[in-house]
């Protein structure tokens, strides 16, 4: 009934001419649709829970909790954009008795996606395979995210790229670590950001259903700034429970010893009761002093959950 309430709200909005609100929250300004100010939204309460959203990143771990099988598209393109490498592959993850093991059922590789030894020859497939392959046997893993936080003290090298990249992934918004030039410039919701950025929130339908949309954006003459690194971040929540159910987001940035430009579209589904990633796009070009420049687009779906 509450949603068909909001149906007909949204509907009524988009017939008479519909106008966003401005209001301060904190010290902070956010901009609300139409049909949230209608419906009398406690949208204090929601903007705080969206800030402090952990179920974005609940979604992954309960990949460690699971079977799933896997379709890896994964493509290395040179300056024009032709594939000089990619990995093609299906596999399965098995969790039984407590650990996780993998299995490669398909797999197709074109030009030096491996080293002699066997190794990624590039950085970009060796971070996804962190993110959804299992190497041997793992044991003794949870999906508890509360007290679990992503740290880059203890890391050095590739691990800590590693670790930085899921920290990213998982809280885009939140300020990171040990990357020199721009890890302040990550936080989107510190008294710096918000005079760099829109912050708006809607209903929207999505996929059928009525969703929350909240959208952050640089301002209109704050484009080129040289702090801004998100060029744009939208997450879907739903209605009921506010668990993330999409998100896309793109950042750029360029800091004379590296540089990117990337974006990722992740689509989640429903699992035994549990949210779980079902669709994951990127494309990245990205060059660090030292390295070679890594262009890539990946796409990794997931399907056939079982307990």
């Amino acid at each position: 009934m509450r949603r068909l309430i909001l149906a007909i709200a949204i509907l009524g909005c988009a017939g008479a001419s519909a106008q966003d609100t401005s209001v301060i929250i904190d010290e902070h300004r956010f901009t609300l649709s139409e049909v949230v100010v209608r419906n009398n939204f406690d949208y204090r309460a929601l903007l705080s829970q969206i800030k402090e959203d952990t179920t974005f990143y609940k979604a992954f771990r309960n990949l460690r909790v699971l079977g799933f099988s896997s379709y890896n598209d994964i493509k290395m393109l040179d300056k024009k954009g032709g594939v000089k490498a990619s990995l093609f592959s299906k596999t399965r993850q098995n969790h039984a008795d407590g650990c996780r093991t993998m299995d490669v059922l398909e797999e197709k590789v074109t030009g030096d996606f491996y080293d002699r030894s066997g190794g990624y020859n590039y950085n970009t497939p060796e971070l996804y395979a962190g993110l959804f392959f299992t190497k041997g046997r793992i044991c003794g893993e949870n999906n508890i995210v509360k007290g679990k936080n992503l740290l880059t003290s203890d890391k050095k090298g590739l691990e800590k790229h590693k670790e930085q990249l899921k920290m990213l992934f998982f809280n885009p918004g939140k300020k990171i670590p040990g990357i020199p030039f721009i890890g302040d410039k990550l936080d989107l919701y510190d008294e710096s950001a918000h005079k760099l950025y829109d912050y708006r929130l809607d209903i929207q339908e999505y996929h059928g259903e009525l969703a929350y949309v909240f959208s952050i954006a640089p301002k209109e003459e704050n484009i080129k700034n040289d702090r801004v690194v998100v060029d744009q971040m939208v997450t879907w929540f739903d209605l009921k429970t506010l668990e993330v159910l999409a998100r896309n987001y793109s950042l750029s940035y360029s800091a004379g010893v590296y540089d990117f430009d990337v974006s990722m579209e992740v689509e989640m589904t429903k699992f035994d009761g549990l949210t779980v990633p079902k669709v994951l796009r990127y494309k990245g070009d990205w060059s660090v002093i030292f390295k070679k420049r890594e262009r890539a687009v990946f796409t990794a779906t997931l399907f056939d959950f079982k307990r």
